[in-house]
């Protein structure tokens, strides 16, 4: 066996080429596992790794290749996603977190904290909404609110037939 001392790239492709040269020779996993600790001592790879590597390679499907791994999602909270989500919200006010952390391909935790750090928003009933209102939405609700002030000042029975 070829001894390759260290937890470097290096070490685990030569541990992986070592289990696969044991189980070439006709060795059993568990004499691997022993083989190993012997040469590799403390840098060795853990019994369960070895016998999931032994299995591979006997159902013919192991190389002693790093296998491929899933991309980690990660945060890019910039400016470019901060007025993406402030137009899909604007767009559509029931969207949920995950279905914008899907639609721009980011974690939902980085949806949350644009919509509740940058954009000023919290939660109500399923839907975010701003703490304060825009200009437009604040003299809309001042001139709802004196319309029916007028009609109440104007019907004595207003009130009771709401």
């Amino acid at each position: 066996m070829q001894v390759v001392r260290g937890r470097g790239h290096n070490s685990g492709m030569a541990q992986r080429t070592n289990i696969k040269f044991c189980f070439k020779l006709g060795k059993t996993a568990a004499e691997t596992v022993e083989l190993m600790r012997q040469v590799y001592g403390d840098n060795c790879l853990s019994r369960a790794q070895i016998f999931r590597r032994y299995a591979q390679f006997k159902f013919g499907v192991g190389t002693i290749e790093n296998e491929a791994r899933l991309a980690r999602q990660f945060s890019v909270r910039n400016e470019g996603l901060i007025a993406k989500v402030r137009k899909r919200i604007q767009e559509e006010r029931c969207v949920t977190v995950r279905m914008m952390a899907d639609e721009f391909g980011v974690n939902r935790e980085t949806i949350r904290q644009i919509l509740v750090g940058d954009l000023g928003k919290r939660m109500f009933a399923s839907r975010f909404v701003p703490h304060a209102l825009l200009d437009d939405q604040r003299h809309e609700r001042v001139q709802y609110a004196k319309d029916i002030i007028k009609t109440a000042c104007r019907s004595k029975n207003f009130l009771n037939s709401i």
